[in-house]
């Protein structure tokens, strides 16, 4: 069986883009999608996962940090996986998928008899260990990267507001969102305070609001019929 494990930690980040890279490689994968923020690999369907593999099956990674961004805990994931015969593939990281570190392990220099093979032994305990540590480096590389990203972010807001500008939604501007628009037409057609005859339960449950959210959007419809009444009577005038 072939898997494509797609993450994001970050609202920035793309799962179709994952998804897209895998699929153009290997079409037939079940792809397992999750949304994640966070270093640890203690991830719902990661851990479906992990358990569902069993030795000959295939798990397809976009890159390396979709697998862990935590270096210890991603290369302890890669090798237990590994020796339980599960295939991994890092399509932008190929050189350390499983079967090139497999490859690096068969290709052992053949043992002669003789008292050269305590060198040989040597070399092939020495090629063992680069190919770890290959792994393990793209691993930390991943980390570090996602650690320099969190530092210039933290740079970037103490610039900005050290420059006086504005970080976030400022204190009492209203967020407009696709969800809101239509949340407050469905209010103003249906609730009995504007166009409609429904009481607030009613009209709660149609609009699939928290209370909160609710009153808050209907208070800011109000807000602004009367900013609408104001500006005809000033026109009139």
């Amino acid at each position: 069986m072939t898997y494509g494990y797609c993450r994001i930690s970050t609202k920035k980040q793309s799962l179709e883009r994952q998804v897209r890279n895998i699929k153009t490689e290997y079409p037939d994968a079940v792809i397992l999608q999750e949304a994640y923020t966070g270093t640890k690999i203690d991830r719902k369907e990661w851990n479906k996962l992990h358990s569902a593999v069993c030795s000959g099956d295939t798990i397809i990674f976009d890159s390396v940090s979709r697998m862990s961004r935590n270096a210890e805990e991603g290369f302890s994931a890669y090798e237990s996986l590994y020796n339980q015969g599960v295939n991994l593939v890092f399509l932008k990281e190929p050189h350390i998928n499983t079967d090139t570190f497999k490859k690096a392990l068969e290709s052992n220099i053949a043992l002669t008899g003789t008292n050269v093979d305590y060198i040989l032994e040597g070399v092939n305990k020495y090629l063992m260990a680069l190919a770890k540590e290959q792994i393990r480096l793209a691993f930390e590389q991943a980390e570090k990267e996602v650690s320099d990203l969190h530092q210039r972010t933290r740079e970037g807001i103490v610039t900005a507001k050290l420059n006086g500008k504005q970080i976030g939604q400022k204190p009492g501007a209203k967020l407009t969102t696709r969800k809101s628009v239509a949340a407050k037409a469905v209010i103003q057609k249906h609730s009995k305070d504007f166009d409609g005859t429904l009481d607030d339960a009613s009209v709660m449950r149609l609009c699939g609001l928290a209370r909160n959210t609710f009153y808050k959007y209907k208070r800011e419809l109000r807000e602004g019929e009367i900013r609408a009444e104001g500006s005809s009577m000033s026109v009139e005038t």
